[in-house]
């Protein structure tokens, strides 16, 4: 039975990065992609130093291209369905049945969007309907923007979008419910609160025109950005016992390590920072803490040479 260094679940900029490295190492690695990106409906990502504008397919591809030159590295399709821990070595299960050993494990698979329920909202995602201002407000800086949403974050996203517009509006679609605090806020910026209930979107093909209401009023806008709730990709963090936080990531340390001895996440499913460029460099530190967990190990045992 084959013993692999290190396991990666989740083919997305974390773990392809932790690859590299480790590969870099002479680590037997072995990377699981279930190919369903966070952001396979984004045009470009933006924000990542000498890859600004760029196409996040075209981004993943490059990456599992450039790992082909590393034969310790191999990079698989399969789903892992379960996670187990046995005698100081992690046990991954494929929806093959197939079962996969190695000596720790690397978490980064993501996190899943509960995207709005709006009629529409679909026809628009991605390309004038997004979550996330540091990705894509700059691309749409001064337009007539609305919120959609009548939570908390909702409200804090608001605020925050004035620094791309000065046309910024929030609708509830119903009551809003946030603190006090930030009802003055949204008061004192000129924010208008608009509580009526959404219809539809409307628009033409993915540009976004404005929201119709059930009372057939209409508001203008050109863009549309939503505060998403969150949830994990998979559930292997949880069948492994970790920890999490308030906003649904796995909680870990500056080095990435989890609270199960061996067990590191990286990327968007243990860090509030969702860019593409942090879950590289999140990646990054992933793997160094792992393999300088494992030459330690070997140091030890007296097997760390040159294979």
């Amino acid at each position: 039975m084959e013993i692999l260094d290190v396991t990666i679940v989740g083919g997305g900029p974390a773990g392809l990065s932790a690859a590299l490295v480790l590969g870099r190492c002479l680590r037997k690695v072995k990377l699981f992609d279930s190919g369903k990106p966070r952001n396979a409906a984004a045009r470009i990502f933006n924000g990542y130093l000498s890859r600004d504008g760029s196409d996040p397919k075209e981004f993943l591809k490059v990456c599992r291209e450039e790992l082909k030159r590393y034969e310790t590295v191999e990079v698989s399709g399969g789903n892992v369905i379960s996670a187990a821990q046995e005698d100081c070595r992690f046990i991954v299960t494929l929806e093959t049945g197939e079962r996969i050993h190695s000596r720790l494990l690397l978490l980064a698979s993501g996190l899943v969007d509960e995207l709005p329920q709006l009629k529409g909202f679909k026809e628009f995602y991605g390309k004038t309907a997004h979550n996330c201002p540091y990705c894509d407000g700059w691309e749409h800086r001064g337009e007539p923007m609305v919120v959609a949403g009548g939570n908390q974050d909702a409200a804090d996203l608001s605020i925050e979008l004035l620094l791309w517009s000065k046309d910024v509006v929030l609708c509830t679609d119903g009551e809003l419910t946030c603190d006090q605090k930030t009802r003055k806020q949204l008061e004192r910026c000129g924010i208008r609160v608009l509580k009526q209930r959404i219809k539809a979107l409307e628009g033409d093909g993915d540009m976004l025109k404005g929201v119709r209401f059930t009372d057939g009023s209409f508001l203008a806008r050109s863009v549309l950005f939503f505060s998403p709730v969150q949830r994990q990709r998979s559930t292997l963090a949880e069948q492994l016992g970790c920890r999490f936080s308030d906003d649904a990531c796995i909680q870990c340390d500056e080095k990435a390590a989890t609270c199960i001895p061996g067990l590191y996440a990286a990327g968007n499913a243990s860090r509030g920072v969702q860019l593409v460029v942090a879950a590289v460099a999140e990646g990054t530190l992933a793997a160094v803490a792992m393999n300088n967990e494992l030459v330690e190990a070997d140091a030890e045992s007296g097997s760390l040479r040159f294979a």
